[in-house]
């Protein structure tokens, strides 16, 4: 189980992470955005990058979504006191994998049959 220290230093880290990502959706959501196929003012090329772009930059929203729903079940498991421990197998999930991965749900062992 871990101790007042621990618990406060992976929430601390839970919420950089969680305000660093919500800094980068706001400045990515206009790069999703529609691109306009103006056909007359952009070349074949420019739009096929302006799409390629476009569809980048979902791709990376799709992930930060998922990644701030991570940390807010992490912080919920702080708040149960439950943060830290396997969801699999209840075993404590070690330190180097919640320094690497404060969001990981399982211990390693339990990652590694789940794949």
């Amino acid at each position: 189980m871990m101790n007042d220290f621990d618990t406060q230093h992976f929430k601390q880290a839970l919420l950089a992470l969680q305000s660093d990502l919500q800094a980068v959706e706001q400045s990515g959501q206009e790069a999703a955005q529609t691109v306009e196929l103006d056909q007359t003012t952009i070349g074949r090329v420019s739009r096929m990058d302006a799409l390629q772009g476009q569809a980048m930059a979902k791709e990376s929203q799709q992930r930060r979504t998922l990644q701030l729903q991570r940390i807010t079940a992490s912080l919920q498991r702080l708040e149960k006191g439950i943060f830290g421990l396997c969801l699999r197998c209840g075993e404590n999930i070690h330190a180097k994998r919640l320094e690497f991965d404060p969001t990981a749900p399982l211990c390693i062992d339990c990652a590694k049959q789940g794949k």
